[in-house]
């Protein structure tokens, strides 16, 4: 049975979650960019990288795993190549702030190449290509995760290693940009999390039980015993999984997925990013007309029965904000009562929270 379901006004939502963050303690700016980042999150359809992810931080703060105000620091800088550490820091900030370096070098060289380690969870891959795509950069991302493994190899039984994403964004003059966000595994763990909490299945083929076998109860990637996500595509997502631990994590992190969960609630990130600006590779008239007319082919495809049109990587994370932004976003019941608890944990007024969403208070 689906749980009942808010739809609550974007700006209503972000001044009640400015009030939840002020529990970090945190600068108005770090509060600025966290929810911002989560909100956006959110708005673009991805609500397992949304406001619903402030509980768990409020477990890692709380457990010491995550520090509020922390900024990267930089280990290497070689022009073209830096080496950031994140302190455990908000990912929000700390993305935010490594994208900002490596945009600045992109720009002053051609091309950079920045390696993150020791991030707090970065969320949405995709915002940081944004980031670059804003500034005319291609960029890629490599990334790891150091939490409780909850992804299967190809042929495994149990779970060995994170959801690794991958991303890239790509400029494309005079339409939006292409922005592939993903990750490797067949969902991302926070959606086993919002269709747990919605009261929902989810589709075959995606998660294993406790025991190795196949199920569609989200229970097992959420609550204990924990089973195991499948990557997508078989042994090909399995094997950007793989590249994504090595460069994300073992080079650029500095630490890799290699035992069995501690039980903390934190989530850590390596992300390995390559920046370039591509108008400096070559004629850029050419690069520009060539990169319009493949998409234009390729959206040309007539569209499957059930399917409008084909849809090119981002627009579908546009077309839901711009409908969210206009009618709300839906923000599950048990998603929302664990928002007000994770207030409460840190010293906030979940009354407060409540009304400054504009939700009916219930009990």
């Amino acid at each position: 049975m689906s749980a009942p379901m808010h739809t609550i006004a974007c700006e209503p939502l972000r001044a009640a979650m400015n009030e939840l963050m002020q529990g970090f303690g945190s600068t108005p700016r770090e509060v600025e960019l966290v929810v911002d980042n989560l909100v956006q999150a959110n708005l673009t359809g991805h609500d397992s990288h949304g406001i619903g992810m402030l509980p768990r931080y409020a477990n890692a703060y709380l457990e010491g795993g995550l520090r509020p105000n922390a900024h990267v620091q930089t280990r290497l800088d070689a022009g073209t190549l830096l080496a950031l550490d994140g302190q455990a820091g908000f990912g929000q900030v700390i993305g935010h702030e490594t994208m900002e370096l490596g945009i600045a070098r992109a720009k002053q060289h051609g091309s950079c190449i920045v390696a993150l380690a020791n991030s707090h969870h970065l969320c949405r891959i995709g915002a940081w290509a944004e980031m670059a795509v804003a500034e005319g950069l291609v960029s890629m991302h490599f990334v790891n995760v150091i939490s409780r493994p909850i992804v299967a190899p190809w042929g495994g039984r149990d779970a060995r290693f994170g959801t690794n994403p991958f991303a890239v964004g790509i400029p494309v003059a005079g339409r939006p940009p292409v922005i592939l966000d993903l990750a490797t595994s067949v969902v991302a763990q926070g959606k086993a999390r919002v269709a747990h909490n919605k009261g929902e299945r989810l589709p075959p083929g995606q998660l294993l039980d406790n025991l190795g076998d196949p199920t569609t109860d989200p229970k097992f990637g959420v609550v204990e015993p924990i089973g195991a996500l499948r990557t997508f595509g078989e042994h090909k997502g399995f094997g950007l999984a793989l590249v994504c631990e090595l460069l994300g994590g073992a080079l650029a992190g500095g630490l890799a997925a290699h035992g069995a969960a501690d039980g903390k609630q934190r989530v850590l990130n390596g992300m390995l990013t390559v920046l370039f600006d591509p108008q400096r590779l070559g004629e850029s008239a050419v690069y520009s007309s060539e990169m319009q007319a493949f998409l234009d082919w390729v959206v040309a495809s007539p569209p499957q029965a059930g399917t409008e049109r084909v849809l090119v990587a981002g627009e579908p994370e546009r077309q839901s904000r711009a409908e969210r932004l206009a009618a709300g976003i839906p923000v599950d019941s048990t998603t929302w009562a664990e928002l007000l608890a994770a207030a409460g944990r840190l010293g906030r007024d979940p009354a407060l929270v409540n009304r400054l969403a504009g939700v009916a208070e219930t009990g």
